[in-house]
């Protein structure tokens, strides 16, 4: 590990991000948030209970005081995040600064309570001569029926940090423990699950095998935790807010209808044959007369292939700029400047981010990199992310987070992107474990998340608590509709539903990413077609970030997200895809 100093500040190099970038110190993160109190005090003394005496002009430059002191309180609480994520022994400091963040908040709520509130005509005035904020009071508006009172409003606001965001950090804090020993050395979940891509059985067996055992020490305690973050979701959405069903809040958040939802569920959940047929394809080639859930990632290689980090940055690198040198000088800013960490370690979290910030601060990239080829997808994945993230700092801290259903627009594009240059790089003995790993990602993307989808589905729909077999059950059904009968799923696979995040985060997060990568298969097979300005097109719409309505966005390039066809194109691309890897094992196998 060396060090450079920048302004007589030293900075870690060696693959450990730089957080100076936000702010040097803890002591100087805290004085950020005693000057944000200050600025609230002023702000609530000039405009509370005023609203509706203020000219349109006036207004919006009340929104853009109350973005600046958002933006003030987002940079902390980016900063005290992402100390924790990667040293869970910090969470002592994240709860701290969430408890300061959440009392200062919690005095700005009457602003968009006071703003709902208004009469429609003069609110409509406000909206039409808002600029650059029309759509998000728009989006208020629209969330108007499910807001309560100001008290109320600051009750739930409090009461979500001994709640739902304390099981949700005892979760990480937990899965930050996890220690395995394998050989003498003592590794974490993200190593340990890596070892599933083995190209050796006994590997992959032994790496499920204390998996398992992990889960099962932890599953009173995860079992648990699951049950109230589902229970605290329903009464303070359900019972308390008034949505008419458990996933309906994030549909709201996401700008899509449940009908659009519904429709997407239904599609994916129509065409699992396409998985059952890849991997009765994938047992024939293996060799194998059976299948079992630990064989799913094997690698069509002969051996196991180590690749380097610079080697992986490299071709990232090359991948981004054949399709826009925009694309490449971000990229290339986030190697130079620390933006990622990069290494799996002792009490850092588990899988990868970006972590959007606020505008003036880059984004920061979290990897668990383990040297495998899906590594390199992963860092283009995520790049990806964080060149959008960059691009849309544009449109403003309000403005720059993109609803669920779109955030993935440029990521699942950049591993395309990746896919398609390293398709012209390989022999066609090499393509057909580039196709197989490919294959499996977007499986993993698409079909593997609508499975997340049920089974959350039937675990909100259950009146009461759910037993850990109970759960262990629902989870096992659920894949199993999947997978057909190409995959045999063991007994030890029936408890891996504890250690997925997103369960615990963010409930109904993950039919998003099925959202996301049929938009981006259609979207991509218009770029392969020569779409015309496509990188101009496709820039200026990750500079909106969630500016405009996902819908508008995308006419641009002809789509029309309503349509009921739509989640078909990008099935029919995925099945091109699956024939395509067919045709390559029919060829190599005539040789």
């Amino acid at each position: 590990m060396t060090t450079q100093k920048r302004n007589g500040i030293e900075r870690k190099r060696g693959g450990e991000w730089d957080l100076s970038h936000l702010f040097p110190s803890v002591e100087e993160a805290e004085e950020s948030l005693k000057r944000s109190a200050r600025k609230v005090e002023i702000f609530n003394t000039r405009y509370k209970g005023r609203l509706g005496t203020l000219e349109p002009h006036q207004f919006r430059r009340a929104v853009e005081e109350y973005e600046k002191i958002l933006e003030s309180l987002g940079r902390v609480h980016t900063y005290a995040f992402l100390l924790f994520a990667t040293d869970s022994s910090k969470g002592g400091i994240l709860n701290r600064f969430e408890q300061e963040i959440t009392k200062i908040e919690t005095q700005l709520l009457w602003f968009e309570l006071e703003f709902i509130r208004l009469p429609e005509k003069r609110r409509s005035k406000f909206i039409e001569e808002s600029g650059k904020y029309k759509y998000l009071l728009l989006q208020w508006v629209e969330e108007a029926p499910y807001r309560l009172g100001e008290k109320e409003e600051q009750i739930l606001t409090k009461k979500e940090l001994t709640s739902f965001s304390a099981f949700t950090r005892l979760f990480d804090e937990e899965m930050g423990r996890f220690r395995v020993d394998w050989d003498g050395k003592e590794i974490g979940e993200e190593e340990l699950l890596s070892h599933l891509y083995s190209p050796d059985r006994e590997t992959r067996k032994r790496a499920q095998i204390l998996m398992t055992l992990e889960l099962e020490k932890r599953l009173p305690l995860l079992t648990y935790l699951y049950n109230r973050v589902v229970e605290d979701w329903k009464l303070t959405n359900c019972d308390i807010r008034g949505f008419e069903s458990p996933e309906a809040p994030r549909h709201l958040s996401n700008r899509v209808s449940q009908k659009s939802v519904d429709k997407l569920v239904e599609v994916v959940n129509k065409n699992t044959d396409i998985v059952e047929e890849y991997y009765n394809l994938k047992r024939e080639l293996l060799g194998y007369s059976h299948l079992l859930d630990y064989d799913r990632y094997a690698p069509l290689e002969s051996r196991e292939e180590r690749v380097p980090f610079e080697e992986a940055k490299e071709v990232v690198l090359n991948t981004f700029q054949n399709f826009s040198p925009t694309f490449h000088q971000i990229a290339q800013r986030a190697f130079d400047d620390n933006w990622i960490d990069v290494y799996p370690r002792s009490g850092k979290r588990g899988g990868a981010f970006s972590c959007s910030t606020t505008p003036g601060v880059h984004p920061y990239v979290l990897l668990n990199y383990t040297h495998t080829r899906r590594d390199i997808f992963t860092l283009a994945h995520e790049l990806g992310h964080a060149i959008h993230q960059y691009l849309s700092q544009q449109a403003g801290y309000l403005n720059q987070n993109t609803p669920l259903t779109t955030a993935e627009t440029a990521s699942i594009f950049a591993e395309m992107l990746l896919f398609q240059q390293m398709k012209k790089e390989l022999s066609r003995e090499e393509l057909i474990p580039l196709y197989a790993s490919k294959l499996e990602d977007i499986f993993a993307t698409l079909f593997r998340q609508i499975v997340f989808t049920n089974f959350e589905r039937r675990v909100f729909s259950h009146i009461g608590e759910l037993t850990a077999d109970q759960l262990n059950q629902i989870w096992e059904e659920e894949n199993r509709k999947m997978f057909g009968n190409s995959v045999i799923l063991t007994s030890n696979y029936r408890s891996w539903w504890s250690y997925i995040p997103h369960f615990y985060h963010t409930p109904f997060y993950c039919y998003a990413y099925s959202y996301a990568e049929l938009l981006v298969l259609t979207l991509y097979q218009l770029y392969r077609e020569g779409y015309p300005r496509f990188e101009e097109l496709y820039l200026s719409l990750l500079k909106e970030g969630g500016s405009r309505p996902p819908q508008l966005q995308f006419e641009s390039f002809g789509l029309n997200l309503e349509d009921p066809n739509f989640w078909e194109r990008g099935i029919k691309f995925l099945r091109e895809m699956v024939e395509e890897f067919r045709e390559l094992v029919r060829k190599e196998k005539g040789k």
